[in-house]
């Protein structure tokens, strides 16, 4: 189960000295798995980027054409250091993500290894500043977001999970994790029915999903209103974007303490590895392309929405 993984990781990040290195550390004894770190400084502070590459047996990193998965946790940072004390609700991303590696890594020992490729990518900030916003107050970033995607959305995936805690707002109203639709160059697309089969299979429940708008997937920074940044990732890539938001019933700010809930991370984990499983051997398609083709051909290209305004 992947409650084990998220306790061992959420109590790792849970500290004010925790760093990159010591989330790859993490990884040092599971053969074949490649974990970095990259420090990256800007005019806020310091984030240390990681990313963690799981291999697959049909994997491209094996000469295979299996398709590669990429994982995101989404986040300002998981502490807001020295105003907040502990983790903070915009943490859920990165625990999210080191989790699902974590487990994945965990499998292969056991003989369970996925046909694709799995590409982890999150960042360690425990002392991140915050910034206003309605209705309440976000985590904000030592970087700005075009460094975060450059460091985060990885080339060569073929489509990418998008993990962020979603609580700041009224517009979920759900607690547990909920799905976005497919965003792909600047089009939102139907909500995919595999990954609802997959979320109702690994929940029990019936699948929850959540809206987006259009200004939901352009970049930050260019003057109108975002739900949060759960699809910057898709204003970075060609390939196909889904939303896993972590979410409460109640409105919560990203730099509240002690609004982590493990069981719910833990359930977005669990989703992510059955995707990671699935994806790799093609029975799990995040948009239907003879579709998304049509769109295209009636309507053209909205791949402009992915760019700042000049």
């Amino acid at each position: 189960m992947s409650l084990q993984q998220t306790l061992q990781v959420f109590e790792l990040l849970d500290s004010a000295y925790i760093d990159g290195q010591q989330v790859v550390d993490l990884f040092a004894t599971y053969p074949g798995v490649t974990a970095s770190t990259k420090r990256v400084t800007g005019p806020k502070g310091r984030t240390d980027f990681v990313r963690i590459d799981i291999p697959g047996a049909q994997g491209k990193s094996n000469g295979g054409n299996a398709p590669t998965l990429g994982i995101i946790g989404r986040l300002g940072g998981i502490g807001a250091r020295p105003t907040r004390i502990g983790m903070v609700s915009d943490a859920d991303g990165a625990v999210a993500a080191v989790s699902s590696a974590l487990k994945l890594a965990q499998m292969q020992t056991k003989g369970d290894v996925l046909a694709g490729d799995v590409i982890i990518t999150t960042h360690i900030c425990p002392d991140a500043p915050t910034r206003p916003h309605e209705p309440v107050d976000f985590m904000d970033s030592p970087c700005d977001d075009i460094t975060m995607n450059d460091n985060e959305v990885i080339a060569g995936v073929d489509a990418i999970l998008s993990i962020d805690t979603t609580k700041g707002n009224r517009i979920l109203n759900h607690k547990g994790y909920a799905l976005s639709p497919t965003v792909k160059e600047g089009y939102i697309l139907r909500v995919s029915e595999d990954l609802l089969r997959i979320m109702e299979m690994t929940s029990g429940k019936p699948a929850v999903t959540f809206p987006i708008t259009t200004q939901d997937i352009t970049p930050y920074g260019n003057g109108v209103y975002h739900l949060n940044s759960i699809l910057q990732p898709s204003t970075a890539t060609d390939v196909p974007v889904v939303g896993v938001a972590i979410c409460a019933e109640s409105v919560v700010p990203g730099c509240g303490t002690g609004a982590s809930h493990e069981v719910d991370i833990a359930l977005a984990v669990k989703f992510a590895v059955e995707v990671a499983k699935e994806f790799g051997r093609e029975t799990c398609h995040f948009y239907d392309a003879q579709e998304y083709a049509l769109l295209l051909s009636l309507y053209g290209s909205l791949s402009h929405l992915r760019t700042r305004k000049a």
